[in-house]
């Protein structure tokens, strides 16, 4: 088994990343459509977010328990986040977690449940990257989303909604409803895991 992780990437797997991105991507829209779509609501995104695409990240590592599957998973979101006019640091966000989370899960070769579990962990707060600049510099956040076609309206409620205690209680949801998502993720795809060999 190990010589088959070692050997890296094979176009099964290129294609296996693929049809999971896609699918990670899709549950991703999902929530953006139902919580980003409204100023007051995008705050709730994040958790959210970590919470539904947990099983579809755990079965990606599954079936593709190699190098180079989440850093992939992480450069087309990051592109998809670029291309819908997401502040930038977002792209960013997504490809330098998806790199801690492979260096993460790699330690035990994608093997061990609880070091992917963590790896999903640390690859779900990319998007309080971008949310926290409305804290740190909401001038530029402001200017460049709606730059990139962000209704002026939208952004003022988003402004007014903000307060103080919501980004650190952002980033304790997200770290808890990551992990509740990965806890039922191993659960309902408890097979999967078995048959790849995950423990």
């Amino acid at each position: 088994m190990s010589n088959n992780i070692n050997k890296g990437l094979e176009v099964k797997d290129f294609v296996t990343v693929g049809i999971f991105s896609a699918l990670f991507a899709a549950v991703t829209m999902v929530g953006g459509a139902i919580f980003a779509s409204n100023p007051v609501l995008t705050f709730l995104l994040p958790p959210v977010v970590a919470l539904i695409t947990a099983p579809v990240y755990l079965v990606l590592i599954a079936k593709v328990p190699k190098h180079g599957a989440i850093l992939i998973l992480g450069i087309l979101m990051a592109c998809i986040m670029f291309v819908t006019g997401m502040y930038w640091m977002w792209s960013i966000a997504y490809i330098v977690f998806a790199i801690a989370a492979e260096l993460i899960s790699g330690v035990k070769n994608f093997k061990s449940m609880k070091l992917n579990i963590l790896g999903y962990i640390v690859f779900s707060v990319n998007p309080l990257i971008t949310y926290s600049m409305l804290w740190i510099n909401q001038k530029k956040y402001i200017e460049y989303l709606i730059s990139k076609g962000t209704e002026k309206a939208y952004m003022d409620t988003m402004v007014a909604t903000a307060q103080d205690w919501m980004l650190p209680a952002m980033i304790i949801g997200t770290l808890i409803l990551a992990l509740i998502g990965a806890m039922i993720g191993k659960k309902l795809l408890q097979k999967q895991f078995e048959k790849a060999g995950i423990i």
